[in-house]
């Protein structure tokens, strides 16, 4: 298969795109991953702080009941009362945070690894929060009405800096797709894409398709019409009827010679024929006049009647469905053909490219001109912006309706198919120093209740 563009010098430039999207990639998880030991480091710090509050309330406790024990004061009884129950509130809640993710100290107590077990129903009940809360059609399209998102639209494109960024963009992304074509692989595999999808195209079904739009509501006569009229003003010009004249005078000459020289001695047959052709140009727009002005002219009806018929065919008969596939194969697989297609899209592509590479790109500057010409029309025409925003809350709402299921069960799904040991390490990445104030709460609220106790408890003595 003959290659649709010759191969170009500038393939390194393709190369040296993709190692610096390659660039952009790595640096982009090197920037994850050091988020993510960050978040790493800052929940260790926080479990130690707790661990450490901890271990004071239990130091507390072993020296003052050491202390209380050799007849220390009454201060000791007050610590004594503190450092114990914080040491059990510390116990109670680091059991309860733990609890959530995984068995403490390993020991498979009943309703412990509480998110792990129940993954599955966590994952149904996610998914449903997200479907009646964020994919509910009249409540995604109540919200959306309220943004009003023709006038925020026409706001955006309004912005000459902003559009100019974007223009920016897509300009070097276009640079980039039309470098990518510099690849021989890409340009084979490319080819062999459009060869293979030509293939399949049944064409011959396609131009009936188009015949028969075309001839819907009678359309197809005014093509008709068209062309008669241009037929009739090219009849009725001089140089035309001058022409016919001397063909019939050149022909006549050569079949009958003697009948021509016999009319020469009465009158000039150059005359005669000019006589006829007039005659003939008259006949011939009348017959045009009588078919333009009457639609049910016997031509009309031919007209439609051939047409109807081919498209017919165009449908049903193989023989012409063949003849059209041959065609199309001669089109798709000729060297010259395919040449000849080459060229043309080469030196598309490199005016595209010159034109792109130019900070002053005439292309760009088009596009961000209509996007700013857009954005002014939405800011004045409040018609426009209701019409908009109309079908934008149509076409969301009707995304909505058709997404709902299906993202629905791939956010069950995909929950379902996590490792537990990547659902634990996530959750508590993300939760897991909010549970760590837990725990130090839970050991300071405890001193402060056994201080309560212990007050009331001397009280009561």
């Amino acid at each position: 298969m003959a290659d649709l563009t010759p191969s170009f010098r500038s393939a390194p430039k393709a190369r040296g795109g993709a190692v610096a999207a390659c660039a952009d990639m790595n640096e982009e998880h090197r920037r994850v991953a050091a988020l993510h030991a960050v978040r790493v480091a800052a929940l260790r710090r926080m479990k130690l702080g707790a661990l450490a509050l901890l271990g004071l309330a239990v130091a507390g406790l072993l020296v003052s009941h050491v202390a209380l024990a050799r007849g220390g004061g009454p201060a000791w009884g007050w610590i004594e009362a503190f450092c114990e129950a914080a040491g059990v509130g510390a116990m109670a809640d680091w059991f309860a945070v733990v609890a959530l993710f995984r068995h403490p100290m390993g020991l498979p107590l009943p309703h412990t690894a509480i998110i792990p077990q129940n993954k599955e129903r966590i994952a149904d009940s996610l998914a449903e929060f997200v479907r009646d809360h964020f994919l509910e059609p009249h409540e995604l399209v109540a919200k959306l009405a309220v943004l009003d998102p023709a006038q925020r639209l026409g706001a955006w494109l309004a912005d000459a800096a902003r559009v100019r960024h974007w223009v920016g963009e897509a300009r070097r992304w276009a640079i980039a797709g039309l470098d990518l074509f510099d690849d021989e692989r890409m340009r084979r595999a490319t080819l062999e894409l459009v060869v293979a999808q030509a293939r399949r195209w049944n064409s011959a079904a396609t131009a009936a398709d188009v015949l028969a739009l075309l001839t819907r509501g009678g359309r197809h006569h005014e093509l008709l019409d068209a062309g008669l009229e241009k037929i009739g003003g090219f009849l009725a010009e001089d140089e035309v009827k001058a022409r016919v004249s001397e063909l019939m005078v050149r022909h006549a000459r050569k079949e009958w010679p003697k009948v021509i020289g016999m009319v020469e001695l009465v009158t000039p047959v150059a005359r005669v024929a000019d006589g006829l052709a007039d005659k003939l140009s008259a006949s011939v727009l009348g017959e045009l006049r009588d078919v333009l002005s009457q639609p049910d002219h016997p031509v009309r009806r031919r007209y439609d009647r051939w047409l109807q018929e081919f498209i017919e065919r165009l449908r049903g008969d193989d023989a012409l469905v063949a003849a059209f596939e041959r065609v199309k194969e001669r089109a798709i697989t000729d060297p010259a053909v395919l040449e000849y297609a080459g060229t043309i899209w080469n030196d598309i592509k490199r005016l595209l490219q010159a034109d792109l590479a130019d900070e002053r790109s005439a292309l760009a500057e088009h596009v961000a001109q209509a996007m700013r010409d857009v954005g002014d029309r939405l800011r004045e025409d409040a018609s426009l912006r209701a019409s908009l925003n109309e079908h934008l809350l149509s076409a969301a709402g009707t995304i909505a309706a058709n997404l709902r299921a299906g993202v629905t069960t791939h956010i069950a799904q995909t929950i379902k198919d996590w490792d537990d040991r990547q659902l634990v390490e996530q959750l508590e990445l993300s939760v897991g120093r909010d549970l760590q104030f837990i725990r130090i709460n839970g050991t300071v609220v405890g001193g402060i209740a056994g201080l309560a106790l212990h007050g009331l408890r001397l009280l009561l003595q």
